[in-house]
Protein backbone atom coordinates (compact mmCIF):
# COMPACT_ATOMS: atom_id res chain seq x y z
CA UNK A 1 0.00 0.00 0.00
CA UNK A 2 3.00 2.46 0.95
CA UNK A 3 4.30 1.98 -2.41
CA UNK A 4 0.53 2.85 -4.39
CA UNK A 5 0.58 6.03 -2.03
CA UNK A 6 4.22 7.02 -2.83
CA UNK A 7 3.45 6.69 -6.78
CA UNK A 8 0.39 8.70 -5.97
CA UNK A 9 1.83 11.36 -4.08
CA UNK A 10 4.75 11.67 -7.20
CA UNK A 11 1.73 11.87 -9.92
CA UNK A 12 0.87 15.33 -8.07
CA UNK A 13 4.35 16.59 -7.93
CA UNK A 14 5.94 18.41 -10.42
CA UNK A 15 9.46 17.68 -11.64
CA UNK A 16 10.69 21.07 -11.68
CA UNK A 17 12.57 23.98 -9.82
CA UNK A 18 11.15 25.64 -6.62
CA UNK A 19 10.00 28.99 -8.22
CA UNK A 20 7.96 26.90 -11.07
CA UNK A 21 6.00 25.67 -7.99
CA UNK A 22 5.71 28.55 -5.56
CA UNK A 23 4.14 30.24 -8.50
CA UNK A 24 2.07 27.52 -9.20
CA UNK A 25 0.62 27.58 -5.76
CA UNK A 26 0.08 31.28 -5.42
CA UNK A 27 -2.03 31.21 -9.06
CA UNK A 28 -3.89 27.86 -7.76
CA UNK A 29 -5.03 29.62 -4.60
CA UNK A 30 -6.08 32.72 -6.23
CA UNK A 31 -7.76 31.68 -9.22
CA UNK A 32 -9.31 29.12 -6.43
CA UNK A 33 -10.88 32.24 -4.68
CA UNK A 34 -11.73 34.33 -7.90
CA UNK A 35 -14.07 31.67 -9.24
CA UNK A 36 -17.68 32.35 -10.33
CA UNK A 37 -19.21 32.38 -6.92
CA UNK A 38 -16.55 35.61 -6.54
CA UNK A 39 -17.66 36.96 -9.89
CA UNK A 40 -21.81 36.95 -8.73
CA UNK A 41 -21.57 38.09 -5.84
CA UNK A 42 -19.55 41.36 -6.50
CA UNK A 43 -21.87 41.80 -9.17
CA UNK A 44 -25.12 41.38 -7.20
CA UNK A 45 -23.64 43.62 -4.30
CA UNK A 46 -22.49 46.18 -5.92
CA UNK A 47 -25.46 46.90 -7.73
CA UNK A 48 -27.11 46.81 -4.05
CA UNK A 49 -24.35 49.03 -2.30
CA UNK A 50 -22.95 50.93 -5.48
CA UNK A 51 -19.83 52.76 -4.23
CA UNK A 52 -20.03 51.31 -0.16
CA UNK A 53 -19.11 47.91 -1.70
CA UNK A 54 -15.59 49.26 -2.14
CA UNK A 55 -15.34 49.18 2.01
CA UNK A 56 -15.89 45.09 1.81
CA UNK A 57 -13.56 44.27 -0.80
CA UNK A 58 -11.31 46.36 1.33
CA UNK A 59 -12.08 44.49 4.46
CA UNK A 60 -11.99 41.31 2.76
CA UNK A 61 -8.71 42.53 1.70
CA UNK A 62 -7.43 42.88 4.40
CA UNK A 63 -8.77 39.63 6.36
CA UNK A 64 -7.14 37.75 3.36
CA UNK A 65 -4.12 38.68 3.88
CA UNK A 66 -4.44 38.02 8.16
CA UNK A 67 -6.17 34.24 6.89
CA UNK A 68 -3.65 33.74 4.13
CA UNK A 69 -0.47 35.09 5.93
CA UNK A 70 -1.23 32.24 9.12
CA UNK A 71 -2.20 29.59 7.03
CA UNK A 72 0.43 29.51 4.65
CA UNK A 73 3.20 29.68 6.99
CA UNK A 74 2.51 27.25 9.86
CA UNK A 75 1.21 24.65 7.31
CA UNK A 76 4.77 25.15 5.61
CA UNK A 77 6.75 25.00 8.82
CA UNK A 78 5.29 21.99 10.14
CA UNK A 79 4.47 20.26 6.80
CA UNK A 80 0.96 19.43 7.65
CA UNK A 81 -2.38 19.62 6.16
CA UNK A 82 -4.79 21.96 7.43
CA UNK A 83 -6.40 18.45 9.15
CA UNK A 84 -3.43 17.06 10.65
CA UNK A 85 -2.84 20.06 12.60
CA UNK A 86 -6.30 20.42 13.63
CA UNK A 87 -5.94 16.84 15.08
CA UNK A 88 -2.97 17.59 16.79
CA UNK A 89 -4.32 20.57 18.12
CA UNK A 90 -7.37 18.84 19.31
CA UNK A 91 -7.94 15.03 18.63
CA UNK A 92 -10.32 13.95 16.49
CA UNK A 93 -10.97 17.75 15.56
CA UNK A 94 -9.22 17.19 11.94
CA UNK A 95 -11.71 14.65 10.80
CA UNK A 96 -14.80 17.54 11.31
CA UNK A 97 -13.02 20.17 9.71
CA UNK A 98 -11.90 17.50 6.79
CA UNK A 99 -15.76 16.39 6.31
CA UNK A 100 -16.92 20.44 6.79
CA UNK A 101 -14.42 21.87 4.17
CA UNK A 102 -15.28 19.26 1.98
CA UNK A 103 -18.98 19.42 2.00
CA UNK A 104 -18.02 23.29 1.30
CA UNK A 105 -15.95 22.70 -1.33
CA UNK A 106 -18.59 20.08 -2.99
CA UNK A 107 -20.88 22.63 -2.85
CA UNK A 108 -18.94 25.25 -4.42
CA UNK A 109 -17.73 22.94 -7.09
CA UNK A 110 -20.79 22.12 -7.93
CA UNK A 111 -21.23 26.00 -8.72
CA UNK A 112 -18.35 26.00 -10.36
CA UNK A 113 -19.16 23.27 -12.36
CA UNK A 114 -22.59 25.29 -12.72
CA UNK A 115 -20.27 28.84 -14.14
CA UNK A 116 -18.00 27.40 -16.31
CA UNK A 117 -20.90 25.62 -18.19
CA UNK A 118 -22.79 29.41 -18.41
CA UNK A 119 -19.19 30.59 -19.98
CA UNK A 120 -19.96 27.99 -22.88
CA UNK A 121 -23.42 29.51 -23.28
CA UNK A 122 -22.05 33.20 -23.66
CA UNK A 123 -19.35 31.96 -25.72
CA UNK A 124 -21.25 29.60 -28.07
CA UNK A 125 -24.53 29.57 -27.33
CA UNK A 126 -24.21 25.54 -25.92
CA UNK A 127 -27.23 24.49 -24.32
CA UNK A 128 -26.13 24.94 -20.47
CA UNK A 129 -26.78 21.19 -19.55
CA UNK A 130 -24.79 19.59 -22.35
CA UNK A 131 -21.79 22.86 -21.41
CA UNK A 132 -22.07 21.44 -18.04
CA UNK A 133 -21.14 17.67 -18.85
CA UNK A 134 -18.13 19.10 -21.43
CA UNK A 135 -17.02 20.95 -18.25
CA UNK A 136 -16.98 18.36 -16.13
CA UNK A 137 -15.08 15.87 -18.47
CA UNK A 138 -12.39 18.60 -19.62
CA UNK A 139 -12.04 19.36 -15.35
CA UNK A 140 -11.75 15.30 -14.93
CA UNK A 141 -9.21 14.87 -17.70
CA UNK A 142 -6.84 17.22 -16.32
CA UNK A 143 -6.49 14.80 -13.27
CA UNK A 144 -5.80 11.64 -15.73
CA UNK A 145 -2.13 12.90 -16.14
CA UNK A 146 1.10 12.16 -15.20
CA UNK A 147 1.99 14.93 -14.22
CA UNK A 148 -1.03 16.72 -12.88
CA UNK A 149 0.34 19.17 -10.18
CA UNK A 150 2.35 20.62 -13.58
CA UNK A 151 -0.70 20.43 -15.85
CA UNK A 152 -2.49 22.47 -12.36
CA UNK A 153 -0.14 24.87 -12.08
CA UNK A 154 0.54 25.91 -15.39
CA UNK A 155 -3.30 26.11 -16.51
CA UNK A 156 -4.38 28.39 -13.47
CA UNK A 157 -1.16 30.43 -14.90
CA UNK A 158 -2.39 30.94 -17.95
CA UNK A 159 -5.74 31.39 -17.38
CA UNK A 160 -5.27 33.58 -14.39
CA UNK A 161 -3.46 35.99 -16.53
CA UNK A 162 -6.02 36.31 -19.24
CA UNK A 163 -8.62 36.98 -16.69
CA UNK A 164 -7.05 40.02 -15.42
CA UNK A 165 -6.26 41.05 -18.84
CA UNK A 166 -9.35 41.02 -20.11
CA UNK A 167 -11.21 42.44 -16.56
CA UNK A 168 -8.81 45.49 -16.68
CA UNK A 169 -10.02 46.31 -20.64
CA UNK A 170 -13.52 46.05 -19.15
CA UNK A 171 -13.39 47.95 -15.97
CA UNK A 172 -11.34 50.62 -18.50
CA UNK A 173 -14.65 50.77 -20.64
CA UNK A 174 -17.06 51.60 -18.39
CA UNK A 175 -15.60 54.41 -16.78
CA UNK A 176 -16.09 53.82 -13.12
CA UNK A 177 -16.44 56.72 -10.52
CA UNK A 178 -13.10 55.36 -8.78
CA UNK A 179 -12.79 58.25 -6.70
CA UNK A 180 -16.03 57.87 -4.75
CA UNK A 181 -15.41 54.46 -4.85
CA UNK A 182 -12.05 55.34 -2.44
CA UNK A 183 -13.49 57.68 -0.17
CA UNK A 184 -16.43 54.94 0.35
CA UNK A 185 -14.15 52.55 1.00
CA UNK A 186 -13.31 53.85 4.48
CA UNK A 187 -16.71 55.84 4.93
CA UNK A 188 -19.27 53.12 3.79
CA UNK A 189 -23.09 54.58 4.13
CA UNK A 190 -25.14 51.84 5.79
CA UNK A 191 -22.46 50.16 7.37
CA UNK A 192 -24.57 47.81 9.51
CA UNK A 193 -25.81 46.61 6.07
CA UNK A 194 -22.63 45.15 4.55
CA UNK A 195 -22.37 42.89 7.30
CA UNK A 196 -23.86 40.01 5.11
CA UNK A 197 -21.82 41.30 2.17
CA UNK A 198 -18.59 41.01 4.02
CA UNK A 199 -19.36 37.53 5.54
CA UNK A 200 -20.10 36.22 2.09
CA UNK A 201 -17.21 37.31 -0.05
CA UNK A 202 -14.99 36.23 2.64
CA UNK A 203 -16.26 32.91 2.88
CA UNK A 204 -16.05 32.96 -1.24
CA UNK A 205 -12.57 34.12 -1.24
CA UNK A 206 -10.78 32.85 1.78
CA UNK A 207 -13.36 30.85 3.32
CA UNK A 208 -13.29 27.14 3.65
CA UNK A 209 -10.88 25.01 1.20
CA UNK A 210 -9.44 28.45 -0.42
CA UNK A 211 -6.80 29.46 1.81
CA UNK A 212 -5.39 25.75 1.71
CA UNK A 213 -5.28 25.32 -2.22
CA UNK A 214 -1.69 26.96 -2.17
CA UNK A 215 -0.48 25.79 1.42
CA UNK A 216 -1.55 21.65 0.46
CA UNK A 217 -0.32 22.30 -2.98
CA UNK A 218 3.32 23.30 -1.31
CA UNK A 219 3.02 19.83 0.67
CA UNK A 220 2.44 17.73 -2.40
CA UNK A 221 5.48 19.64 -4.25
CA UNK A 222 7.81 19.08 -0.34
CA UNK A 223 8.02 22.65 -0.25
CA UNK A 224 8.24 22.46 3.94
CA UNK A 225 10.45 23.15 6.80
CA UNK A 226 11.37 26.76 8.74
CA UNK A 227 14.04 27.09 6.25
CA UNK A 228 11.38 26.89 3.69
CA UNK A 229 9.19 30.02 5.50
CA UNK A 230 10.34 33.03 2.99
CA UNK A 231 10.08 30.78 0.08
CA UNK A 232 6.16 30.10 1.24
CA UNK A 233 5.32 33.67 2.33
CA UNK A 234 6.51 34.81 -1.13
CA UNK A 235 4.21 32.47 -2.69
CA UNK A 236 1.39 33.51 -0.07
CA UNK A 237 1.66 37.38 -0.65
CA UNK A 238 2.11 36.81 -4.85
CA UNK A 239 -1.30 34.71 -4.77
CA UNK A 240 -3.09 37.63 -2.29
CA UNK A 241 -1.93 40.10 -4.71
CA UNK A 242 -3.32 38.26 -7.92
CA UNK A 243 -6.53 37.72 -6.10
CA UNK A 244 -6.95 41.55 -4.65
CA UNK A 245 -6.24 42.91 -8.24
CA UNK A 246 -8.66 40.92 -9.49
CA UNK A 247 -10.88 41.78 -6.68
CA UNK A 248 -10.64 45.68 -7.44
CA UNK A 249 -10.75 45.56 -11.11
CA UNK A 250 -14.12 43.61 -11.11
CA UNK A 251 -15.83 45.79 -8.34
CA UNK A 252 -15.09 48.83 -10.56
CA UNK A 253 -15.83 47.48 -13.76
CA UNK A 254 -19.43 46.45 -12.22
CA UNK A 255 -19.35 50.08 -10.41
CA UNK A 256 -18.89 51.73 -14.03
CA UNK A 257 -21.99 50.11 -15.39
CA UNK A 258 -24.50 50.44 -12.27
CA UNK A 259 -23.60 54.19 -11.23
CA UNK A 260 -25.53 55.13 -14.75
CA UNK A 261 -28.22 53.48 -13.54
CA UNK A 262 -28.26 50.36 -15.66
CA UNK A 263 -30.25 47.40 -13.99
CA UNK A 264 -28.11 43.98 -13.86
CA UNK A 265 -30.00 40.96 -15.33
CA UNK A 266 -30.44 38.56 -11.77
CA UNK A 267 -29.96 35.68 -13.92
CA UNK A 268 -26.44 36.02 -14.58
CA UNK A 269 -25.62 39.83 -12.86
CA UNK A 270 -22.16 39.52 -13.79
CA UNK A 271 -22.64 38.98 -17.53
CA UNK A 272 -25.28 41.65 -18.07
CA UNK A 273 -22.98 43.98 -16.31
CA UNK A 274 -19.67 43.48 -18.93
CA UNK A 275 -22.97 43.25 -21.55
CA UNK A 276 -23.62 46.87 -20.81
CA UNK A 277 -20.55 48.12 -20.39
CA UNK A 278 -18.45 46.82 -23.32
CA UNK A 279 -21.36 45.78 -25.74
CA UNK A 280 -21.48 42.59 -27.08
CA UNK A 281 -17.48 41.77 -26.85
CA UNK A 282 -17.80 42.52 -23.18
CA UNK A 283 -20.14 40.20 -23.31
CA UNK A 284 -18.38 37.10 -25.23
CA UNK A 285 -15.14 38.16 -22.99
CA UNK A 286 -17.36 38.17 -19.94
CA UNK A 287 -17.49 34.47 -21.39
CA UNK A 288 -14.01 33.59 -21.52
CA UNK A 289 -13.56 34.83 -18.15
CA UNK A 290 -16.09 33.00 -16.57
CA UNK A 291 -15.18 29.66 -18.36
CA UNK A 292 -11.32 30.39 -17.10
CA UNK A 293 -12.34 31.68 -13.39
CA UNK A 294 -14.62 28.31 -13.09
CA UNK A 295 -12.36 26.01 -14.86
CA UNK A 296 -9.69 26.96 -12.23
CA UNK A 297 -12.23 26.72 -9.51
CA UNK A 298 -13.61 23.50 -10.07
CA UNK A 299 -9.84 22.04 -10.38
CA UNK A 300 -8.97 23.82 -6.98
CA UNK A 301 -11.76 22.89 -5.30
CA UNK A 302 -11.38 19.04 -6.35
CA UNK A 303 -7.65 19.28 -5.36
CA UNK A 304 -7.86 20.92 -2.14
CA UNK A 305 -11.36 19.22 -1.07
CA UNK A 306 -9.10 15.63 -1.70
CA UNK A 307 -6.20 16.51 -0.11
CA UNK A 308 -8.22 17.27 3.33
CA UNK A 309 -9.90 13.39 3.04
CA UNK A 310 -6.97 11.72 1.70
CA UNK A 311 -5.09 11.72 4.78
CA UNK A 312 -8.22 10.26 6.82
CA UNK A 313 -8.69 6.97 4.97
CA UNK A 314 -5.97 4.91 3.87
CA UNK A 315 -8.48 4.15 0.44
CA UNK A 316 -8.66 8.00 -0.60
CA UNK A 317 -4.71 8.09 0.19
CA UNK A 318 -4.30 5.48 -2.60
CA UNK A 319 -7.20 6.11 -4.82
CA UNK A 320 -6.14 9.71 -4.65
CA UNK A 321 -6.54 10.99 -8.69
CA UNK A 322 -9.99 8.55 -9.10
CA UNK A 323 -11.43 10.19 -6.03
CA UNK A 324 -10.49 13.59 -7.19
CA UNK A 325 -11.99 12.66 -11.03
CA UNK A 326 -15.37 11.54 -8.90
CA UNK A 327 -15.50 14.54 -6.91
CA UNK A 328 -15.48 16.24 -10.21
CA UNK A 329 -18.16 13.83 -11.74
CA UNK A 330 -20.55 13.92 -8.75
CA UNK A 331 -20.64 17.76 -9.03
CA UNK A 332 -21.14 18.01 -12.42
CA UNK A 333 -24.73 15.21 -12.53
CA UNK A 334 -25.68 17.68 -9.21
CA UNK A 335 -25.13 20.70 -11.70
CA UNK A 336 -26.67 19.23 -14.75
CA UNK A 337 -29.85 18.13 -12.65
CA UNK A 338 -30.58 20.41 -10.06
CA UNK A 339 -29.28 24.14 -12.18
CA UNK A 340 -29.25 27.17 -10.61
CA UNK A 341 -25.64 28.01 -9.81
CA UNK A 342 -26.32 31.56 -8.90
CA UNK A 343 -27.87 30.92 -6.04
CA UNK A 344 -26.44 27.89 -5.17
CA UNK A 345 -22.93 29.66 -5.33
CA UNK A 346 -24.26 32.93 -3.17
CA UNK A 347 -24.65 30.36 -0.38
CA UNK A 348 -21.76 28.44 -0.85
CA UNK A 349 -20.21 31.48 0.30
CA UNK A 350 -22.29 32.32 2.75
CA UNK A 351 -21.69 29.13 4.51
CA UNK A 352 -17.81 28.87 3.61
CA UNK A 353 -17.55 32.12 5.74
CA UNK A 354 -18.36 30.56 8.58
CA UNK A 355 -16.04 27.41 8.25
CA UNK A 356 -13.05 30.23 8.47
CA UNK A 357 -13.43 31.06 11.99
CA UNK A 358 -12.89 27.67 12.88
CA UNK A 359 -10.29 26.34 10.76
CA UNK A 360 -8.00 29.90 10.85
CA UNK A 361 -8.24 29.40 14.87
CA UNK A 362 -7.62 26.53 14.94
CA UNK A 363 -4.08 27.70 12.89
CA UNK A 364 -3.14 30.64 15.66
CA UNK A 365 -3.58 27.66 18.43
CA UNK A 366 -0.73 25.41 16.52
CA UNK A 367 1.41 28.56 15.79
CA UNK A 368 2.46 28.43 19.47
CA UNK A 369 2.73 24.12 19.58
CA UNK A 370 5.77 23.41 19.62
CA UNK A 371 5.11 19.77 18.84
CA UNK A 372 3.40 21.55 15.76
CA UNK A 373 5.85 24.21 14.48
CA UNK A 374 9.18 23.55 16.64
CA UNK A 375 11.22 26.30 17.00
CA UNK A 376 9.58 28.38 14.55
CA UNK A 377 8.39 31.50 15.98
CA UNK A 378 5.57 33.00 14.44
CA UNK A 379 5.46 37.02 14.62
CA UNK A 380 2.65 38.73 16.33
CA UNK A 381 1.95 41.29 14.19
CA UNK A 382 0.48 37.85 12.37
CA UNK A 383 -1.21 36.36 15.54
CA UNK A 384 -3.10 39.87 16.20
CA UNK A 385 -4.15 40.20 13.06
CA UNK A 386 -5.31 36.43 12.68
CA UNK A 387 -7.20 36.97 15.66
CA UNK A 388 -8.69 39.93 14.54
CA UNK A 389 -9.77 38.19 11.52
CA UNK A 390 -11.12 34.95 13.78
CA UNK A 391 -13.38 37.36 16.00
CA UNK A 392 -14.78 39.23 13.26
CA UNK A 393 -15.55 36.88 10.74
CA UNK A 394 -16.96 34.86 14.02
CA UNK A 395 -19.26 37.52 14.69
CA UNK A 396 -20.10 38.97 11.23
CA UNK A 397 -20.93 34.79 10.64
CA UNK A 398 -23.58 34.92 13.55
CA UNK A 399 -25.12 38.46 12.36
CA UNK A 400 -25.37 37.03 8.64
CA UNK A 401 -26.73 33.64 9.61
CA UNK A 402 -30.88 34.66 9.34
CA UNK A 403 -29.95 36.30 5.85
CA UNK A 404 -28.63 32.88 4.88
CA UNK A 405 -31.65 31.29 5.76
Amino acid sequence: MNTEMEKTSKNLKPRRDNGSVLIGAAFIMATSAIGPGFLTQTAQFTERFAASFAFVVLVSIIFNIGAQINVWRIIGVSGMRGQDIANRVVPGLGYFIAILVAMGGLAFNIGNVGGAALGLNVIFGLNVQYATIICGIVASVIFLSKEAGSVVDKLTQVLGVLMIVIVTYVAIKTQPPAGEALIRSVTPENPELLLFPIITLLGGTVGGYITFSGGHRLIDAGITGINKVKEVTQSAVLGITIASIMRILVFLAVLGVVSKGITLDPSNPAASAFKSGAGMIGYKFFGVVLLAASITSVVGAAYTSVSFLKTLNPFIQKYEKQTTIGFIIFSTIVMAIIGQPVKLLILAGSLNGLILPITLGVILVASKRKDIVGEYNHPKWMLILGILVVVIAAYAGVRSLSSIF
